[in-house]
């Protein structure tokens, strides 16, 4: 537990961390704060994110004996887990069951208008699956208790909120992005922005609906899914319904390789879809019609799963597709970018903060999608939004410095990277004042290189390793070189180090020092230096000296000339920079 703050009441916590005080979810702790009078009132913190005293907190839980013992929620995920292992989402399903014949007493039907919309699916998601009401078989009857004891406690809308939430939690400490997370169902809210009560919602790879049910008001849009997982659709029904959801119909299979709405045509469409599956089944899908901006791939599955979005997407409808940061400049992938830009049909690409999805810090992006009403009602330029510098719970408002507007001709280039992090770059940059620094840098530099070189002669004796010389071995054993740094110096006034290290790198001692496998190694204990008197040697060091200053200052001339030419390039070519007078 973390004290947030000192107060004049003492340690501050969160809700999450009273929940975790507690043993229960935070969906119990917001439930306990709506149900009880006396429940601590906040302490500090803000509207959204309350902080309570914690000696508040722990007499408070003391006076109503929650804690005391292990909570009916957490036994209840506890005989969960040991009864279905892996297959959490299987006994959440039958949980739901349970809880929808108790609190409608129907067969469990999901409260579902749509088959009578536009979708064109026929039959009851209710029978998706055998049958959604009733004790499914082989649910113990220590479950059935339990379900029924905490729904009469709570409400049955409240049990399976809660569970979902203990879900979500154990999906992200095991570092799977099997359920959507939070952070990128709130990105995904926010974005989104407001949906009309009449709206058609579709997910087509909808899982346990956590996107779907999230988006848009509770009541009067219909919503529509389509989930391959058996148990992950039939909890995602059960869940609609005991949330309060109408309108909600989601059908089992393969949205790829078996549309089951194929009539669709939704207002809009969000969808976290699977990464990383080459067998989206390309081989099977060549010829089909929803590859209207180009095969993707089967490297590129991603790509498949946002045309089958755009294709369930009325005109004027939005798509907003969660989609791996790699998408955005994948080679195999650049075809169809180049077709979502020159279309007008990509309005923006969002960068979220690192850390947004659960299982890694990397990354992800948000690509949004509009169909146009007509060809003139396509977009002439994309917004690029880079929020990766900000936290992953902080504020999803970009920054001026964080968005720019992109003209469609500025993106389609040999590449088609729709990485937003390197257009802002570039169009918040500086042009003028950064190539005028540069080419001040660089004339100063260019100015001084010649300088350093050393004034040089023909010498009379040419081999002047040919003439009396030491090993640095032998050197090295007087205590004459020492090896305390990354290369050999001097450790006496009869030597100078420059005198040393200019003739270890001379061409002679370069062929000593390196071995068959072409390893340099700059020990030099291998090598030899002539004999000379110290006036002498620093005479020569001098030299060396020099020559390796002038290499150093070289390198940072080669380094500037490729900036500033690749800068003044992108400058002329973006309009920032103009031929001077």
């Amino acid at each position: 537990m973390t004290d947030k703050a000192a107060s004049p009441t003492g340690p501050l916590v969160s809700g999450s961390e009273i929940a975790r005080l507690a043993g229960v979810t935070r969906a119990a702790v917001s439930n306990w704060r709506r149900r009880y009078d006396d429940f601590p009132q906040p302490a500090g913190g803000g509207a959204h994110s309350p902080l309570f005293a914690l000696d508040e907190v722990r007499g408070w839980l003391d006076r109503q004996r929650k804690g005391q013992d292990v909570s009916d929620e957490v036994q209840l995920w506890q005989t969960l887990r040991s009864s279905y292992g892996d297959e959490m989402i299987r006994g959440l399903a039958d949980v739901a069951q349970v809880l929808s014949s108790g609190s409608s007493g129907s067969s469990g039907s999901s409260g579902s208008s749509g088959s009578s919309g536009s979708s064109g699916s026929s039959g009851s998601p209710g029978s998706e699956d055998g049958g959604e009401g009733g004790i499914p078989d082989g649910l113990s009857e220590e479950v059935v208790r339990r379900v029924r004891a905490l729904a009469g406690d709570t409400s049955p809308r409240e049990v399976v909120t809660g569970l979902v939430e203990r879900l979500t939690d154990s999906v992200r400490r095991a570092g799977s992005d099997q359920i959507t997370s939070p952070r990128v169902v709130r990105a995904v809210c926010h974005f989104v922005g407001e949906v009309a009560s009449d709206a058609a919602l579709f997910d087509p790879a909808c899982g346990i609906g956590t996107l779907l049910l999230a988006v848009g008001p509770q009541r009067g849009p219909r919503r529509y899914g389509q989930e391959n997982d058996a148990h992950s659709a039939r909890f995602a029904r059960l869940r609609a319904q005991l949330t309060g959801r109408g309108g909600v119909e989601i059908v089992t299979g393969d949205s790829l390789r078996e549309d089951r709405l194929p009539e669709l045509k939704a207002d809009l469409v969000v969808c976290d879809p699977p990464v990383g599956i080459s067998d989206w089944g390309r081989e099977e899908l060549l010829l089909d019609s929803r590859w209207e901006l180009g095969t993707p791939s089967r490297a590129e599955g991603e790509l498949a799963w946002l045309q089958h979005a755009y294709a369930h997407t009325a005109p004027g409808g939005r798509v907003l597709m969660v989609m791996s940061a790699s998408v955005a400049y994948r080679k195999a992938g650049r075809r169809i970018r180049a077709e979502l830009v020159r279309r007008g049909v990509l309005t923006q690409v969002t960068a979220l903060p690192p850390g947004t999805a659960v299982s890694h810090a990397l990354p992800v992006h948000l690509w949004h999608l509009r169909r146009p009403l007509s060809p003139g009602d396509a977009v002439t330029s994309v917004r690029m939004v880079d929020l990766t510098s900000n936290d992953a719970d902080g504020p999803l408002e970009a920054r001026p410095d964080q968005c720019a507007e992109v003209a469609l001709i500025d993106l389609l280039n040999d590449t088609v990277d729709l990485t937003p992090g390197r257009h802002v770059l570039e169009t918040h940059r500086e042009y003028a004042a950064e190539y005028q620094s540069l080419r001040g840098e660089l004339a100063e530099q260019v100015g001084a290189l010649a300088e350093l070189l050393p004034a040089l002669t023909g010498a009379d004796n040419p081999g002047v390793l040919d003439g009396p010389t030491v090993s640095v071995a032998d050197l090295a054993r007087a205590g004459l070189v020492a090896y305390d740094t990354p290369e050999p110096s001097s450790a006496s006034d009869q030597l100078d180090t420059e005198f040393l290290r200019g003739f270890l790198r001379s061409a002679v001692n370069n062929r000593r020092s390196t071995s068959a496998s072409g390893t340099f190694r700059l020990d030099g204990k291998g090598a030899r230096i002539p004999q000379m008197d110290l006036e002498e040697q620093r005479r020569y060091g001098a030299a060396f000296r020099a020559l390796r200053e002038f290499e150093e200052r070289s390198r940072r001339v080669a380094e500037l000339s490729r900036e500033v030419t690749a800068l003044a390039r992108d400058g002329l070519g973006n309009g920032a920079l103009r031929p001077g007078d």
